[in-house]
């Protein structure tokens, strides 16, 4: 595509979003990046001047064709996790993360909650014209929201705030705000979420996720509200109301139940449980919840499953479990997170959030439903709605597209910019209007949500190996010549960032800020064994990253909670999560992590720092955080901790390896985290981020180099992954990052430009070790066949001394060192990464440089009528 036809199809896009309407669309070529800027290297050879090899040898290394996020030639838009999306029906343009959407009783309006990173928002849009007629900013919301019957007032969460906001309605617009005050914002953070009106309108019932409480609130008088306790760690999320309206009935998000509420005693008289008697699985973090028209069924999504629970409303018996993936057994992934009912109450609507569809049920006969197929939706579809006209509604939180960042980070700008290029803040969000569907148009429908996914219904890999002979097995299962994985975790980089120089990869060395002399030893790894140009995290944040990292899913509760903690700046503080306990029960995957998957398998596994607290000071021993690894981790070797050299770290982990060498044996799967590239800003008298990048590499060398120089480096492969790649600019996609894999099996001098993602390398270790898939992603992630070769090459590597000083330090007058103090760096994330990213990026640069011009593109397909 000429640079000219791009900015216009850019230009029309933007003129399209401007009028609130942006359909998605079909593309000229199928190497086009969405962001990416035209005058940005995209070709391999950008910086020939800069590099060591030719153009010509350059090219030569590729083997492997490149498809890069963004919009294909077919008309699907590509995603960097490996999916893709065509949504169906219209898609309307929406702010940042809708959460959770109410249609207005009466009028052809929907109300749309924002609980994103950004603004925090209640953006009602005219369904008629398909535009937003008004906006109200929270200041702090979490996805409760609701109209009362009449449909003349609104009620939104106020999140961590503490509130409830009430507003009157009339004709599109809010006015009259008023704040219910449920707690102390500053002392208690007790998440308000679900809401619900009482049919009359003169009560409302919240829920306090974070206090285990709900609340009831006469709307005349809201001061006089009664708290009903609920049991600790259960995390009440969403309210229905039993037709009668003397019982309400509250899901469990952390209990894998359903509380009910006499409303006449005002107090708990059941928990029903939403998992099946006697089985480990399923059920687990029941959140939006719908009443069959009759009153006697409560169907309840699970969203950390792939089911919907059907309750009996009689005694609170499990009638059914309703199955919402694409297809049977599948492991965790589907993330079913919002359902509604059809006007009749014959179809139920599940919005599975992690397969980018919405599933149709027949629900007519009680204990006998039927899947009537699947509709593709955009990315991350958040809450589905029947509407009276049987048209359905969903909000998609991420949109209908990836992006580039190549601005980065402008905090300086943040008020007045209208573009964030900050990872956490790039998706906007979209509401899809479908008509209803025919049966042969579901047929269709189904066809194109299963064509959006590289799942297979037995989970075996969708590629396969070139040769059948290849070290990374197609079958759990399958013997592999590698018996040992060593897994390591960095901190928060992007491609361009570091390997952005090398002409042989498509890189943008305009972005690179830590380029070989900073990083002589990843830049030598990519040099002797395999460059991954077109690698991804599918995370935003370290929050979700170490859980993709480690189980290949994060779960909706970790989803829907890092942005309202990562958020920060005006009229908004960082909540913090709730306490370790009672984080570490909610937050993680019903399918597990790797070691768990090691441990059913027999495999050994042993953790250096990774879901690791730390002892109070270094040489105290650390804990494990969560069971799995209890027994199976070094507890001196110290987790995040930027005052700990990684080099130390590098230093105990020998001490171990030496143990193994003269045991003649060491863990088949080892974990290890070396984060210190994540570096401490321009913190007076700290190491200068460029200093910690580089002592960074040098561990990374010098573990490279211990393991390639033991007795197991024959049998092994070493898996090098950053846990996102929020930190920095990229040309291509803000999830593009870092990756190395290192083996006597990898291909040697080879550039490999497929598609992976962090599930990739998931999949590619547990193929080796005989694991089955932690979750859908890794189950249907290409596996890095095209990295490995059947004949081995036992030369080890030698790390590089570092070419820059290790121990230069901030000194006065370097840009951000007064913000520098003020951000918390006592663990990942914890900063405002908005200022945060712009001063690692000056620190290198320079006080005065600036970033390059964004560039953001939007893509328009014409809608047919008969779709409108």
């Amino acid at each position: 595509m000429r640079a000219s036809n791009l900015l216009l199809t850019c230009l029309l896009g933007l003129f399209l979003v401007a009028w609130g309407v942006l359909p998605i669309a079909a593309a000229e070529e199928s190497t086009t990046t969405p962001g990416a800027p035209t005058a940005a290297p995209a070709t391999p050879g950008a910086a020939a001047a800069s590099a060591d090899i030719s153009l010509e040898e350059a090219h030569k290394l590729r083997t492997t064709p490149r498809v890069l996020p963004g919009l294909q030639a077919d008309g699907k838009v590509q995603l960097p996790n490996q999916w893709s999306l065509r949504p169906a029906g219209r898609q309307i343009l929406l702010g940042e993360f809708p959460s959770n959407f109410v249609l207005h009783p009466t009028q052809p309006y929907a109300a749309v909650m924002h609980s994103g990173y950004g603004d925090h928002e209640v953006v009602i849009v005219d369904l008629k014209t398909s535009k937003i007629v008004s906006r109200v900013n929270l200041g702090n919301a979490f996805w409760g929201i609701t109209f009362n019957p009449a449909g003349d007032r609104l009620y939104a969460s106020g999140g961590t705030s503490e509130l409830v906001h009430a507003f009157k309605f009339a004709d599109g617009l809010l006015s009259d705000q008023q704040k219910i005050v449920l707690g102390d914002s500053a002392r208690d953070n007790l998440i308000t979420c679900g809401l619900t009106c009482a049919a009359d309108g003169n009560t409302l019932y919240a829920c306090q996720t974070w206090g285990d409480n709900v609340v009831i609130i006469p709307t005349a008088k809201p001061d006089e509200k009664t708290v009903i306790a609920l049991e600790k760690q259960s995390f009440p999320y969403a309210t229905a109301l039993s037709l009668d309206g003397k019982r309400l009935y509250v899901s469990l998000w952390g209990s894998a139940a359903v509380a009910v509420i006499d409303l006449v005693d005002n107090k708990v008289t059941a928990t029903w449980p939403t998992k099946p008697a006697g089985e480990k699985t399923g059920g687990d973090h029941p959140t939006e919840m719908v009443l069959s028209t009759d009153g006697a069924r409560l169907f309840v999504a699970c969203a950390n499953s792939n089911t919907v629970a059907v309750l009996s409303t009689a005694d609170g018996q499990l009638q059914e479990v309703i199955s919402s993936a694409l297809y049977p057994n599948l492991p965790v992934g589907s993330t079913p997170t919002s359902i509604s009912l059809s006007p009749n109450g014959q179809v139920l609507l599940i919005a599975n959030a992690d397969n980018n569809n919405v599933a149709m049920i027949d629900v007519s006969i009680p204990g006998k439903s039927n899947s009537l197929g699947h509709i593709p939706a955009g990315w991350y579809p958040t809450a589905v709605r029947f509407g009276k006209d049987e048209k359905i509604y969903i909000t998609n939180g991420k949109g209908s597209q990836s992006l580039a960042n190549p601005q980065g980070p402008m905090p300086e700008k943040r008020g007045n910019t209208p573009i964030r290029q900050y990872i956490g803040g790039l998706f906007r969000g979209t509401l899809s209007v479908i008509p209803p569907p025919s049966p042969d148009q579901m047929a269709v429908y189904s066809t194109t949500a299963r064509a959006c996914t590289p799942l297979t219904p037995d989970t075996r890999p969708a590629v396969q190996p070139r040769e059948s002979d290849n070290p990374i097995p197609a079958a759990v299962g399958e013997k592999s010549p590698i018996k040992y994985c060593v897994y390591l975790i960095k901190e928060n980089r992007t491609y361009d960032q570091v390997l952005g120089d090398l002409p042989q990869g498509n890189g943008d060395p305009q972005l690179c800020i830590f380029p070989e002399k900073v990083t002589p030893n990843q830049h030598a790894i990519v040099k002797q064994f395999v460059l991954l140009d077109n690698f991804y995290v599918e995370s935003e944040v370290s929050a979700d990253g170490h859980e993709w990292s480690t189980a290949a899913y994060a779960t909706d509760f970790v989803e829907r909670t890092w942005p309202i903690n990562y958020r920060g700046g005006p009229g908004s503080d960082k909540i913090g999560y709730p306490a370790e306990g009672s984080y570490r029960k909610i937050a993680p995957s019903a399918g597990g992590y790797i070691w768990d998957r090691c441990k059913e398998a027999g495999v050994t596994y042993r953790s250096y720092g990774e879901f690791i607290k730390n002892g109070k000071n270094p040489g105290d021993p650390g804990t494990a955080s969560v069971p799995g690894l209890e027994g199976h981790f070094d507890p001196l070797f110290r987790s995040y901790d930027l005052n700990v050299t990684d080099n130390s770290r590098v230093d105990r982990f020998a001490v171990e390896l030496k143990e193994f060498e003269e045991k003649g044996e060491m863990p088949q799967f080892i974990i290890a985290r070396l984060g210190n590239d994540h570096t401490l800003g321009t913190r007076l008298g700290k190491p200068t981020p460029t200093a910690m990048v580089a002592e960074n590499d040098l561990a990374v060398g010098r573990f490279v180099e211990l393991l390639s120089h033991s007795r197991f480096w024959p049998q092994m492969a070493i898996f090098i992954i950053e846990d996102d790649a929020q930190n920095g600019s990229d040309h291509v996609d803000a999830h593009r990052t870092t990756a190395y894999v290192i083996s006597p099996y990898c291909k040697r001098r080879h550039v490999d430009s497929t598609m992976y993602s962090t599930a990739s390398m998931l999949r590619s270790m547990g193929l080796i070790l005989g694991l089955k898939p932690l979750s859908q992603f890794d189950a249907a992630a290409t596996p890095m066949y095209h990295s490995f070769t059947a004949q081995p090459d036992l030369t080890p590597f030698k790390h590089l001394p570092a070419q820059v000083d290790l121990n230069e330090l901030n000194m006065p007058g370097v840009y951000g060192a007064a913000e520098s103090e003020k951000l918390d760096l006592s663990k990942e994330d914890a900063a405002d990464d908005l200022v945060f990213n712009e001063i690692i990026w000056r620190s290198v640069r320079g006080n005065h440089s600036k970033m390059p011009p964004p560039v953001r593109a939007s893509f328009v397909r014409v809608v047919k009528e008969e779709e409108e």
